[in-house]
């Protein structure tokens, strides 16, 4: 590569599978995914898997499946980091032989004694540096017994600065940073690579995974931004020995915190709800991109556009500092949006499965009846779910509220009720046309008006007083039900 060509954009997303995709953790994701896809690159996913004792069951598998629903394809992955426990400890031994590395020995208990001393002193805590190696310096005699971990030699002076993506020109001091663990001995009982190479930790995995993957750019939150020093650190280490020959520094983005409607950090730990909880809760793909790619960034006034236009629009730039504010309600209209756009029989299908995880899968086979459903009922409303609710009645039992009844099912007209009912069951069609020259002859007959007699009806039959157009609505049912409800009147 010559000093004029810029590397092939390469980007990454790679969640810890201690809990499922958060919302967060998808932002940076379609961050990441939209910048490669701008500007023609690739994106990888890679499980941080390290943290056996944290991992969830069936985390992993619910990280692709939540990246399969937004539609976030990955060119690479999923690349696991416990297959990749000999190349850390290849790395690490070669730093140690550089000397930007080396063994420690101290026990939990030493270190917590030391930290101890540091605090009574008013001090902040750190290791103080007793087991590196210096000129002159003597080490004391490893303890027998104890299994060393690996420490990085972080510089002792100096000051690491980057030009974040998202923050612009960012300085931590290096005095400010010790010699963190970079390799710890596996647990007891382990087995396999994990026994014969140990754990690497969070930051010294992912240089060397970013450096291996030829990463460019780095999205990710702003909680990593203490991180990012030695990071950098580390990478130059790696960088200065065969290990890294040619890498190249990724840049850094470190995108603000969400904040929940209560105005406190979303987490794994307090309030983030699973990416595909919402899909279980009837958001469409398409809005949750959308959303989540407007908390954070932004495209002028552009308020709701498609993957395709993100990817166009998506250089990097404009993208907040402060964080942004999750908002239901928002959410709710941009899927909203969505789902009036969406096909009737998209929607059929997803109604159905909805149906079928309550149970009434069955009965609520036929898609091209749910089409037509949906294309009656989807502009009112929001989820899926709120879809599902409505067609439910065409196939379950309602239970109109009393007060409704006592409002609508009133003796001035249940003559005209008992007079639709027959002349419904009379009619020689059923759809819409019919259904609606029945109540007019209805109507006509008992002088009512039908703001008087279609609520009745929408109660009787819906279970509820408010519905699109009643013929129409009617038109969905079969005869019997319709017949079998107003007979309650």
């Amino acid at each position: 590569m010559t000093a004029m060509t810029k590397p092939a954009v390469r980007t990454r997303i790679a969640p810890s599978p201690t809990g499922f995709l958060h919302l967060g953790t998808a932002r940076t994701a379609l961050y990441s995914w939209a910048f490669a896809r701008h500007h023609g690159g690739q994106f990888v996913l890679r499980i941080e898997d390290t943290d056996v004792e944290r991992e969830t069951e069936g985390a992993v598998q619910q990280i692709i499946e939540a990246m399969q629903w937004l539609g976030l394809d990955y060119d690479e992955g999923p690349i696991h980091q416990m297959q990749r426990l000999a190349r850390y400890h290849e790395v690490a031994e070669q730093m140690i032989a550089a000397g930007t590395a080396y063994r420690c020995w101290c026990t939990p208990a030493e270190l917590e004694a030391m930290r101890e001393a540091q605090r009574a002193r008013g001090e902040k805590t750190r290791y103080d540096g007793r087991w590196r190696p210096a000129p002159g310096k003597v080490l004391p005699v490893p303890p027998a017994g104890v299994r060393p971990v690996v420490r990085f030699a972080n510089p002792p002076s100096g000051v690491v600065t980057w030009n974040d993506l998202v923050k612009g020109p960012i300085s931590i001091a290096n005095d400010e940073i010790d010699d963190l663990v970079i390799l710890r001995p596996a647990p007891e009982g382990a087995s396999g690579d994990a026994a014969a190479f140990g754990i690497p930790t969070y930051n010294f995995a992912v240089v060397v995974d970013d450096m291996d993957m030829r990463i460019t750019h780095v999205y990710r939150g702003d909680e990593h931004i203490n991180n990012t020093p030695w990071q950098i650190n580390i990478f130059r280490a790696i960088a200065g020995a065969s290990a890294g020959a040619n890498a190249v520094l990724p840049q850094y983005g470190h995108c603000p915190i969400i904040l929940g409607d209560d105005g406190l950090k979303l987490s794994k730990r307090r309030g983030a709800v699973s990416v595909t909880a919402y899909r279980d809760s009837g958001y469409l793909p398409e809005a949750m991109l959308n959303y989540l790619a407007r908390l954070g960034w932004s495209h002028g006034d552009d308020e709701l556009f498609g993957r395709e236009q993100m990817v166009q629009w998506f250089d990097g730039s404009h993208l907040a500092k402060s964080p942004a504010q999750w908002d239901p309600a928002k959410l709710a209209w941009v899927n909203a949006h969505y789902i009036k756009q969406a096909g009737d029989a998209r929607l059929a299908a997803l109604v159905r499965d909805e149906l079928a995880r309550r149970g009434h899968g069955e009965a609520a086979g036929d898609l091209e009846h749910l089409a037509r459903a949906a294309a009656l009922f989807k502009d009112r409303c929001s989820t899926v779910v709120e879809l599902a609710d409505w067609v439910s009645m065409l196939f379950m039992p309602v239970r109109p509220a009393a007060a409704d009844l006592a409002t609508h099912v009133t003796e001035a007209v249940r003559p005209a009720l008992h007079t639709l009912r027959e002349r419904l069951a009379e009619l020689p069609a059923w759809d819409k046309a019919s259904i609606a020259d029945a109540m007019k002859v209805t109507l006509a007959a008992h002088k009512l008006k039908m703001p008087q007699l279609a609520p009745a009806v929408r109660v009787l039959v819906c279970g509820r007083a408010q519905t699109p157009s009643i013929d129409a609505v009617l038109a969905l049912f079969s005869r019997h039900t319709v017949l079998s409800r107003l007979a309650a009147a």
